[in-house]
């Protein structure tokens, strides 16, 4: 029993027998280097090399472009190009909705549901909603004065600010016959001029396409934006030649006379002019002589 119990405890010693590892000239057998080990000293120095070269390569990994080369990891060129495709694909969304509600604005003027100032794209999507319960909105006494000057001035003269809104003549759209005048006591907020079929139908003054499609009540319709707050409007045309977009000069031809769409009873043109969001009588602006 004596002996086993020896035995163990003397395997048990093992770990930490000194051993003397020594460096040697071959040649002349001179004693360079020596170093005093144990099993024990080799076992917690090997650990440690082993756990500080895998921390080590764990970092290299992380925070170096060594990465790539692994399986599984996506080049830095990879992430930038998502990053890139992931943003232009947000502002293709964007784009996409921003031009349906465009869309729903035309057909809503169309209809009737909104004025024709409210197609304009500025006013589709407003950065921010204005909160005017935070505003003093009582008018001071120079704003009510103006106002007054301006009503009794406006009161006398009942054309020829309109007239003013553009500094040169406006085009004819159509030569032909009126056979329905302005009436808003009917709500018919245009006049409509007779002519042959594919008739050339003329933009009454520069400016930019902001509609051109058709529609089942009024066929093919397209409307025109000047300065000025101005908008022309042409209904029931057989064919358009311009689309959304287009600049247009003043007497360019833009359409051609149809008999286009459920409301139309012969081949004639249905010309409305707005101006800053209410109709106006054409006959008031343009010499259809």
């Amino acid at each position: 029993m004596a002996k086993k119990a020896d035995k163990k405890k003397g395997s048990g010693n093992k770990w930490r027998y000194k051993y003397r590892l020594v460096v040697l000239n071959e040649d002349t057998f001179e004693e360079k280097v020596s170093f005093k080990l144990s099993r024990m000293n080799v076992f917690v120095v090997g650990t440690l090399s082993a756990m500080a070269l895998i921390a080590l390569t764990i970092l290299l990994v992380a925070f170096t472009s060594l990465r790539e080369y692994i399986p599984g990891y996506a080049s830095t060129d990879l992430r930038r190009q998502a990053v890139e495709l992931l943003e232009l694909t947000d502002s293709l969304s964007r784009v996409i909705d921003y031009n349906d509600r465009y869309v729903e604005r035309i057909r809503g003027v169309l209809s009737g549901q909104y004025a024709p100032s409210e197609i304009e794209i500025d006013s589709i999507d407003l950065p921010f909603v204005l909160d005017t319960t935070t505003i003093e909105l009582s008018p001071i006494r120079e704003d009510s004065l103006l106002r007054a000057q301006v009503a009794l001035e406006d009161r006398y003269n009942l054309f020829e600010n309109n007239k003013a809104a553009f500094d040169t003549a406006l085009f004819s759209p159509l030569s032909g016959m009126i056979t329905q005048a302005f009436d808003p006591e009917i709500k018919h907020y245009a006049i409509d001029i007779t002519a042959v079929q594919d008739a050339p139908v003329k933009s009454i003054a520069a400016g930019t396409v902001v509609f051109s499609e058709w529609t089942s009540d009024t066929g093919y319709v397209i409307m025109v934006q000047h300065k000025n707050g101005m908008l022309s409007v042409y209904k029931h045309n057989g064919s358009l030649l311009k689309n959304q977009g287009d600049a247009v000069l003043a007497g360019e031809v833009i359409a051609a006379v149809g008999d286009t769409g459920e409301f139309s009873t012969g081949p004639h043109l249905h010309f409305e002019l707005w101006e800053n969001d209410r109709p106006v009588n054409p006959l008031n602006y343009i010499d259809f002589n």
